[in-house]
């Protein structure tokens, strides 16, 4: 679907009202298209928790114009079902994020001079690594 007032006919289609009912939760979907006008702005709300926080964000339920009751989050896997074909979760978009350098860089914290982070080279595994704990402050040698 490539406009919000479509996937609200579709709402309208499915459990009856009026567009005006269902628009406002389709709008919050894709208002991340204002920082990223391509189908990547879907990663910052189209999955399982963007569901959820519609839902926290409007309530479980609306009553549309027929005086029904709608669970909004039946809205929200709606919309992004139409859009994507299913419900990923965050972690599906996040797999797809290739860790750049810049992304770690950042001021050292107060005692933590000489503390370095080792980047993988370009398609090496990122291995794992055993670091003791931090010694409790004021615990004697």
């Amino acid at each position: 679907m490539a406009h919000c007032y479509y996937h609200a006919l579709s709402s309208v289609r499915k459990w009856g009202g009026a567009v005006e009912d269902y628009l406002p939760l389709h709008q919050w979907f894709d208002q991340s298209k204002a920082i990223l006008a391509d189908p990547r702005h879907r990663a910052l709300r189209h999955h399982a928790e963007g569901i959820f926080m519609l839902e926290a964000i409007f309530g479980e339920t609306l009553i549309n114009a027929d005086g029904r009751v709608v669970p909004v989050r039946l809205v929200g896997e709606q919309h992004v079902r139409e859009d994507l074909g299913s419900i990923p979760s965050f972690a599906d978009w996040a797999r797809l994020i290739t860790p750049q350098a810049w992304m770690l860089r950042g001021n050292p914290l107060d005692g933590a001079e000489g503390v370095t982070i080792d980047m993988p080279g370009r398609g090496e595994a990122v291995a794992p690594r055993s670091v003791p704990p931090a010694q409790a402050v004021g615990t004697v040698i």
